[in-house]
């Protein structure tokens, strides 16, 4: 009995020390965020605005069959960009990539600086022609109703490029002269790889040996009321994207009638790869950037979240539980799993020979196409299906730094631009045209000023894109802000 007690004593100790660990840890759990007295808000005005609303009306649709591309639609676009920023057209070194993508340079000073790259892409996505009657307003019609504007590129990205320009426009009214150099890259293709556009602009940049203190394209956002457990505006800046690349299976067998099936037939054989590797998928784990939004967030967090958050190292298995919780958590701690495309049988009454399905992976940092590839063939264990890459693939990016000039510039850029607006950073699940730039500058960031919640999330690349006034007229002082905090000593 006394040495059952002594065991007790003992547990009952253990556990008190335990107890003061995870308390001891989430007390000196140290808080990132930083203050910065506000900026006093630039005014913005009506012809701002108005731009904004002539570019979103320009259709400057990437489509996926490149017969449809529509040479006057982003002629006009270029045309659009000479006339309505006549500065940065003249005094900006201006270059053209396949005729309708664009970088603009503008020298520093001080020639020893590194250079800082604002991205942007002019193209968007296509309205699906049958989804039309139920946009509230014309997808291409930039009607501004009720403080806010609507239509496709409101959200992705044409807000970026419009507010970099308004922003650039009004410095070299102002006769700003920057001691660090500026690129302004614009990509016309990103929608569909950004290979004459962006991959075309960072080989340029590369053969004219530039390295970049940092590039800033889109990605995150100001996510509303979004993030578990802070009631609040917080600032996702991308340090990470997610890779990609779609694998296609297909398998080969005997078909005939209908009446007389073997036991197996290809869309039996197909169906239970597909099966298996949803059955199965990636494990989950909590990569750089996802650890930096813990390390970032944590700390301003409610108590039971703040302690879990303060002891990851133990309580990592139930971190990735509740990321597992939800689709977009989900995306956030593994990589995805989703078949896209079935195709097989062509009648009712005959078994098919052939079966062809395409699975779309979008990759976590820590993991390759070849590892992604290596273990679908392991799990689908199964030599008559054969599987083949897509063309259009991308690794995962590299991880940017957190205690960096270019982080901790947008960082302060956010802080007093939306004040109370947390920031963290944060791992893109989608891909951008900055991953053409990973030899450009060890720092790639992706983030957007504009606001993003449960009502207008679902919006880009959907339907009834729109964004408010106020977030196009905050973009522009976001930019402005950074190329001054950027730039000058």
């Amino acid at each position: 009995m006394k040495l059952f007690k002594k065991g007790i004593l003992f547990l009952l100790v253990a556990f008190l020390f335990f107890v003061a660990y995870l308390f001891f840890n989430m007390f000196t759990f140290p808080s990132k965020q930083i203050s910065r007295k506000p900026i006093e808000p630039l005014q913005i005005s009506s012809t701002s605005v108005s731009n904004f609303s002539k570019a979103i009306q320009i259709q400057t649709v990437s489509p996926e069959d490149p017969k449809d591309f529509d040479t006057l639609q982003f002629q006009q676009f270029a045309d659009f960009l000479s006339s309505t920023y006549p500065l940065a057209d003249s005094l900006l070194d201006k270059k053209n990539f396949n005729d309708f993508s664009f970088l603009y340079h503008w020298e520093g000073s001080k020639p020893d600086l590194k250079p800082i790259i604002l991205m942007g892409h002019l193209d968007v996505v296509p309205v699906i022609e049958e989804n039309i009657p139920d946009w509230k307003e014309s997808p291409f019609g930039g009607e501004i109703i009720q403080d806010t504007i609507w239509g496709r590129g409101t959200i992705d990205d044409k807000v970026g490029v419009i507010g970099i320009l308004e922003a650039t426009e009004r410095l070299l009214q102002n006769g700003y002269q920057p001691e660090r150099s500026i690129y302004l890259a614009f990509g016309h293709d990103e929608e569909i790889g950004g290979v004459k556009g962006a991959q075309a602009i960072a080989a340029y940049l590369k053969e004219q040996n530039v390295q970049a203190e940092f590039v800033l394209d889109e990605g995150g956002s100001i996510v509303q009321n979004m993030v578990p457990g802070i009631p609040g505006d917080v600032a996702l800046i991308g340090i990470a994207e997610k890779g990609f690349v779609s694998l296609s299976l297909s398998v080969k067998v005997e078909g005939g009638h209908s009446s007389m099936p073997e036991r197996e037939t290809a869309i039996d054989i197909l169906s239970s790869a597909i099966a298996k590797l949803k059955q199965k998928p990636f494990p989950s784990l909590i990569s750089a950037p996802i650890d930096g939004f813990i390390q970032y967030l944590g700390p301003e967090m409610p108590f039971v979240n703040k302690l879990v958050f303060a002891n990851k190292p133990i309580f990592s298995s139930v971190i990735t539980k509740i990321y597992e919780g939800s689709a977009s958590g989900n995306a956030l701690v593994r990589t995805t799993t989703s078949p896209t495309i079935f195709n097989s049988g062509v009648k009712e009454n005959i078994i098919p020979q052939s079966a062809k399905a395409t699975i779309n992976f979008r990759i976590i940092p820590g993991e390759t196409i070849e590892s992604v590839e290596e273990r679908v063939k392991k799990t689908i264990n199964d030599e008559r299906i054969h599987i083949q890459r897509s063309a259009f693939i991308s690794n995962p990016s590299k991880v940017s730094k957190t205690d960096s000039f270019g982080f901790q510039t947008i960082q302060e850029t956010i802080t007093e631009t939306f004040p109370s607006t947390l920031v963290s950073p944060y791992l893109v699940v989608g891909g951008t045209d900055s991953r053409h730039f990973n030899e450009i500058s060890d720092d790639i960031y992706r983030f957007s000023a504009i606001k993003l919640n449960k009502g207008n999330i679902k919006s880009f690349h959907g339907l009834n894109e729109r964004i408010p006034v106020s977030d196009f007229e905050n973009s522009i002082r976001f930019y402005h802000q950074l190329i001054l905090n950027a730039t000058e000593n």
